[in-house]
């Protein structure tokens, strides 16, 4: 099982500026790189500061100059929000600045207030049918001359300029939790990435048989790559407690999502206050008590245990999702420790 980063700038306040959100991004991912991970991961998301990239793309060309072995994942892009030749040209741009070391990750999208601003408002449970036809689109694109015909987009013939350098195509990965996203996945050859969120093993258990379910309704394609991302902090056994302000820091996050994903209150200035704690008093998985034993936080002991059990489970890469709104510091330190004291028990 391979490593892999998952990062983007976070902001709770103004305290801090996003040219220093910047450099903590570039410091982490250079961090990864040196430790031995396989691909540093950014994702895109719009006018939301507790979660900055409105495009993944110049992060990650940024990252490209800075970086030369560590993979450059664009996870993921937006269906809805790309055109299928803008979306072909910006990822093939990527992997010949990188030479070669692009991946792209491609999802429906989740936030009806991004679908809001940037899709007229369409259902944000509208953007599979967008996801289904970009990518086979992607790839015609990437071969050579294409025309294309689509219920979404209708274009004359063209092509993808330039041409990445990766051949047939780039790595493509479908963000997938449905049987049917699963399935689509995989008949498209693509890997797939998942999250369990806030639930324990046994749902990534379940992600791992719908995945396997897929996988053999589709003898004809060789088997995909499966990724699980999940929220990541490791401690020292020195600090008992030291479990607690990762756990009540990852509560914090999630409380922001479910305000940002319940699009109820206008943002001020694309800040929005998680949703108090009281909404959550019956559900138990919230709790930090709860996301301790959830998320992947613990002595570097307990998360390689875990991770031990995820391997063994065939999970092929492992994300590191650093993004739990924990200080900078903090973070280093947590990536520090995986670098020097988990990582080493799967090499």
């Amino acid at each position: 099982m391979r490593f892999s980063l998952f990062v983007h700038m976070e902001r709770r306040d103004e305290e801090v500026s996003h040219r220093q959100l910047f450099e903590n991004l570039s410091e982490l991912a250079l961090m990864a790189e040196a430790g031995g991970f396989g691909t540093v991961w950014i994702g895109e998301h719009h006018a939301m500061e507790y979660t900055i990239s409105p495009s993944p793309m110049p992060l990650l060309a940024h990252l490209a100059a800075k970086t030369s072995t560590i993979r450059l994942g664009a996870g993921t892009i937006i269906a809805p929000f790309w055109h299928p030749i803008r979306a072909a040209g910006e990822c093939a741009l990527l992997d010949v600045i990188s030479d070669g070391r692009m991946e792209v990750g491609l999802a429906r999208g989740a936030y009806q207030f991004e679908f809001d601003r940037l899709a007229d408002g369409l259902s944000a449970r509208d953007g599979g049918k967008h996801l289904r036809e970009l990518v086979p689109a992607v790839r015609a694109l990437w071969q050579g001359d294409y025309a294309h015909d689509g219920e979404i987009w209708k274009f004359p013939t063209s092509t993808s300029v330039p041409k990445p350098v990766q051949q047939p195509t780039p790595p493509m990965w479908i963000a997938a939790r449905d049987p049917g996203s699963h399935d689509f996945a995989v008949a498209q050859g693509c890997n797939v990435m998942v999250t369990p969120l806030m639930k324990g093993d046994e749902e990534v258990a379940d992600l791992k048989g719908k995945f396997d379910t897929a996988v053999a309704n589709h003898p004809e394609v060789e088997r995909p790559e499966l990724m699980v991302l999940r929220h990541t902090h490791v401690h020292s056994p020195d600090e008992p407690e030291g479990w607690r302000p990762a756990a009540e820091a990852v509560n914090r996050f999630y409380r922001t999502f479910d305000a940002w994903f319940g699009n109820k209150i206008d943002p001020v200035d694309g800040f929005l206050e998680p949703s108090p704690e009281s909404k959550f008093a019956d559900r138990p998985e919230f709790a930090p008590e709860a996301l301790h034993k959830t998320a992947m936080i613990g002595t570097p002991d307990e998360v390689v245990q875990r991770l031990r059990a995820y391997e063994e489970m065939g999970i092929d890469e492992y994300s590191f999702w650093i993004d739990t709104g924990l200080p900078h510091e903090e973070k280093v330190k947590s990536l520090e420790l995986f670098i020097k004291e988990v990582m080493p028990a799967f090499q």
